[in-house]
């Protein structure tokens, strides 16, 4: 079971390394096996990819998506908790409204990620 005080740290460290642009940060919340679900994935990747499956994967997505959004940020609107998942809404650079799920492993890593954008 997750506590406030995990969802609070989890969304305060994750949305810090993404304002400060640290790749190795934002991916040491992730599992070696994430799988990651976006509808940006394949804006930035040119293709239908509708899932990111592995790590290197993922960082191979957010290396070239930061290098497209070089004025990144994200406010912190909300932060949700559930037995063993964080969903936390947040609103981007582009003004946008995203609710981005995160579901734990055992080891304390997120194993699924889903992002929604309104």
């Amino acid at each position: 079971m997750l506590t406030r005080d995990f969802a609070d740290a989890f969304a305060n460290d994750w949305l810090s390394a993404w304002n400060d642009r640290d790749i190795d940060r934002i991916l040491s919340h992730y599992a070696d096996d994430v799988v990651f679900h976006s509808p940006r994935i394949a804006l930035v990747m040119g293709n239908d990819a509708m899932n990111v499956h592995g790590k290197k994967a993922l960082q191979a997505y957010w290396t070239e998506a930061l290098s497209r959004a070089r004025q990144l940020f994200f406010t912190v609107d909300d932060i949700l908790v559930s037995s063993d998942a964080v969903t936390i809404l947040y609103t981007n650079h582009r003004e946008e409204k995203v609710a981005e799920t995160f579901v734990f492993n055992a080891d304390g890593e997120v194993s699924l990620s889903i992002a929604a954008y309104r």
